[in-house]
């Protein structure tokens, strides 16, 4: 995998110090050699689960009990269970979320925490900043309020940044990370059982897109199983509501599909016939209603990985 961008970057500002490696890989990079990359280079062990977060990519604010529950049950699932969290890397929306939790547990000094930053190279901040092989550089974690580009968060513990030579665009990094995901998942962690690495999709608030995200990743084979943080807004309160309302054959009630119609309309401010296209894809997500599981509280979100896992 040649490349002129990879080392260890070191944040500056945000009250404290935190490095992590990175690299910068062409978008159509073979997962096996990533992962070579990762166990050899970066000296990871194999994680025995693979925690993928989903959700909204534009700032927004969660209800301070849910926002403390989802960060301590997203660090105690991950440190009880030897886990590696994948994110998008940059400081926006839900990531800002997992790295105030990643960033609390750090100050706590307990346990290491594995988190994966996927992030397209096109829409860093200061990314020249990062140009230079097997280098240390210095990277500023202020963002510029004018710019279109995010800053990587800081919380996080390695970075590999897609580059399909756009710039300002998200997409670089969905198809390598759909591939890494899946790849890892086909790692034997036990021989004698022939178990591969369970994969969890974990979705907090979220667009149109995440309810896609989550249709695909029930349809994988194996389906990867979904836990939803009910309470935290757009996309994953409408599959809450879904999931709690529909039978266990995955229909809807009219007056259901009236209300998840209406929500879907107000929610993306969408017109009736988009809100149907979207209910649709819930509606096929319902098909797989034991695979979808809702989390409201710390303890349950924990529960719920190795529930579903192990």
């Amino acid at each position: 995998m040649p490349t002129d961008a990879y080392g260890v970057v070191e944040f500056q500002g945000g009250g404290h110090v935190n490095k992590a490696m990175y690299i910068r890989v062409a978008y159509d990079s073979k997962p096996d050699n990533l992962l070579h990359l990762m166990v050899k280079d970066w000296q990871l062990e194999l994680p025995t689960l693979l925690i993928s977060v989903h959700g909204g990519l534009q700032n927004f604010d969660l209800p301070p009990k849910l926002k403390q529950v989802f960060g301590k049950g997203l660090i105690k699932a991950s440190v009880t269970t030897g886990a590696w969290i994948f994110t998008g890397g940059v400081s926006t929306g839900v990531i800002r979320h997992v790295g105030d939790a990643l960033k609390d547990h750090s100050s706590k000094s307990r346990g290491k925490v594995c988190a994966i930053g996927i992030a397209p190279w096109g829409i860093i901040e200061n990314k020249e900043d990062l140009i230079g092989k097997d280098v240390t550089r210095p990277y500023q974690t202020m963002s510029n309020p004018l710019s279109k580009l995010s800053v990587l968060n800081s919380s996080h513990s390695h970075f590999i940044l897609s580059d399909n030579g756009t710039c300002g665009k998200y997409g670089a990094e969905v198809r390598l990370r759909r591939q890494l995901e899946k790849h890892i998942s086909l790692q034997k962690i036990n021989t004698r059982l022939g178990q591969g690495v369970p994969v969890v999709c974990l979705i907090l608030e979220g667009g149109p897109n995440v309810i896609s995200i989550v249709l695909e990743s029930l349809k994988e084979e194996p389906p990867v199983p979904v836990v939803v943080c009910d309470g935290s807004g757009r996309a994953s309160d409408i599959i809450s509501f879904a999931h709690r309302y529909c039978e266990e054959d995955g229909l809807v009630s009219d007056n259901v599909k009236d209300q998840l119609l209406v929500t879907i309309q107000k929610t993306f401010n969408y017109s009736r016939s988009q809100a149907q296209q979207i209910f649709l894809m819930v509606m096929e997500c319902m098909k797989k209603k034991a695979l979808v599981v809702m989390c409201e509280f710390c303890r349950r979100l924990c529960y719920s990985f190795h529930a579903l896992c192990f």
